[in-house]
């Protein structure tokens, strides 16, 4: 059966603006083509560095991403970004992408769905991916043990995972976010997606390669 991967970051926009392309082709393709969602590190650092570094780009980017994506980012994210002096963001990839690790072991099938609730998280409704609050409500959302979950995600186990994620989109030679990748053999990929693309000429693509192939 042919994989979809789709390389995203839990605070990339234009991955915000394509989780609803994502989530119509997780819904339409659903049992018979498996879709992996691999963080891509996009923020990764030693060193964090302050919301107030990038804010400038994103006050004038993510009115583009609406432009083109119609999704709309919400007043409590955007205070953050028009606000930075007054910020304590230090957005980090890192927590995110454990969060999707262990989420991945519990419902494999939701992977699209998760991702998309991380990016609404951020982008809408503001909750700082660096605290481990921000993550309580998906939990009962999905009935995932609490306990269990905040283990994990500050296991070495886990930050493992995450991390090769990160390295298996480098492989992918994935170089920006969004990205969706199509693995047909074991040594046979296929590039859909590089940025936002929208729903139609994504499936097309899907459509193509699957006839291409006979999948």
């Amino acid at each position: 059966m042919a994989v979809i991967f789709y390389c995203y970051d839990a605070y990339c926009g234009w991955c915000y603006g394509f989780s609803p392309v994502m989530k119509r082709i997780a819904a339409q393709y659903q049992g018979s083509i498996h879709i992996e969602v691999l963080s891509g590190g996009m923020i990764i650092t030693d060193n964090p560095r302050h919301i107030g570094i990038t804010a400038s780009y994103i006050q004038s980017a993510y009115k583009r991403v609406e432009e083109l994506t119609h999704i709309k980012f919400g007043s409590d994210y955007l205070w953050h970004i028009n606000h930075p002096d007054q910020s304590d963001w230090f957005p980090s990839s890192e927590k995110p992408a454990i969060a999707l690790c262990i989420f991945k072991e519990y419902f494999p099938e939701r992977q699209v769905e998760f991702a998309a609730d991380l990016q609404y998280a951020l982008h809408y409704e503001g909750r700082d991916l660096v605290d481990d609050e921000a993550y309580r409500h998906l939990l009962e959302k999905y009935g995932i043990p609490a306990e269990d979950f905040y283990r994990s995600l500050h296991s070495e186990q886990y930050k493992e995972k995450a991390y090769h994620e990160f390295d298996l989109c480098k492989q992918l030679q994935v170089t920006a976010f969004p990205a969706v990748l199509m693995q047909v053999s074991d040594k046979k990929f296929y590039l859909l997606a590089r940025g936002y693309t929208d729903y139609d000429t994504l499936h097309q693509r899907i459509e193509a390669v699957l006839k291409e192939t006979g999948q």
